[in-house]
């Protein structure tokens, strides 16, 4: 189902603070969408509606901590509250980190399957049956690269992603024929906070000089839900890997392990 006109809907996007939750939200409504801006950080989340509110926009800060099903599900209660209906959720929230599986404490795995999957979830959980019932509305889900192709010192995040994956993937299957549209996004490096500086100094020189900024992967976004498309990797030339590991996967592990090779 193609989205073509902004105007008049609205959106909810989870992770609304920063990077490209925040240039996504900033966006759509620029294109005259209403939007819910969810995240923990309530300075930030006032910061982006200010902004939006100033080109005339209409936005509503939400601060709420998605692992928590509680606070999700109220979050949800009122965005629909205020708007009547939503038409577009944006499930973005999520963080990650790199080090090997053996070091990673195993409270923060936890709490980043709760953040990256089940935040999805609980939204999707709270919002889909509207959708269903008006048969239209669109989900995004960002995943990444990563929830396709593994890389060392990323066990914990690849899971969460790999999850989303599947989970976006059969959902997709089940509602598409009620007027529900999904769309999985896998972008590559990003340039936003996500990536800490310790981070940054971590990166092999070749993830460095591929990362993309955010902007272009917003209107990169917007293209593929005008197109109807179900999947967008960006840039587009990752998704080479996909293919690659189908067909090819003892060469793609050596590449990822070169690749990553710090």
């Amino acid at each position: 189902m193609q989205l073509n006109s902004y105007r008049g809907l609205a959106a909810l996007v989870t992770g609304a603070s920063s990077g490209i939750g925040r240039r996504l939200a900033l966006r759509l409504a620029r294109e005259g969408a209403r939007v819910a801006l969810v995240a923990r950080r309530e300075a930030e989340l006032d910061a982006v509606a200010a902004e939006i509110r100033a080109q005339s926009g209409e936005a509503l800060v939400l601060p709420c901590d998605v692992a928590d099903p509680v606070q999700a599900s109220a979050a949800a209660r009122r965005a629909l509250e205020q708007f009547g209906v939503v038409d577009i959720l944006v499930n973005n929230a999520g963080y990650g980190g790199q080090r090997t599986f053996l070091d990673w404490d195993i409270e923060d795995m936890e709490r980043i399957m709760r953040v990256n999957y089940f935040g999805a979830l609980y939204f999707t959980k709270a919002l889909l049956p509207r959708m269903v019932e008006r048969k239209r509305g669109w989900l995004v889900f960002v995943s990444s690269v990563t929830g396709r192709i593994a890389s060392p010192e990323k066990t914990a995040y690849a899971a969460t992603k790999f999850a989303i994956t599947g989970f976006a993937e059969a959902l997709s299957l089940e509602v598409e024929a009620a007027g529900v549209h999904l769309l999985t996004v896998y972008p590559g490096v990003v340039r936003t906070p996500f990536f800490t500086e310790q981070m940054l100094r971590d990166m092999p020189p070749k993830a460095r000089r591929s990362m993309v900024e955010p902007d272009r992967l917003v209107d990169a976004i917007l293209l593929a839900l005008a197109k109807g498309k179900r999947e967008l990797t960006y840039p587009g030339g990752l998704a080479a890997g996909y293919v690659v590991r189908a067909l090819a996967p003892g060469f793609l592990r050596k590449q990822v392990l070169r690749v990553t090779k710090k």
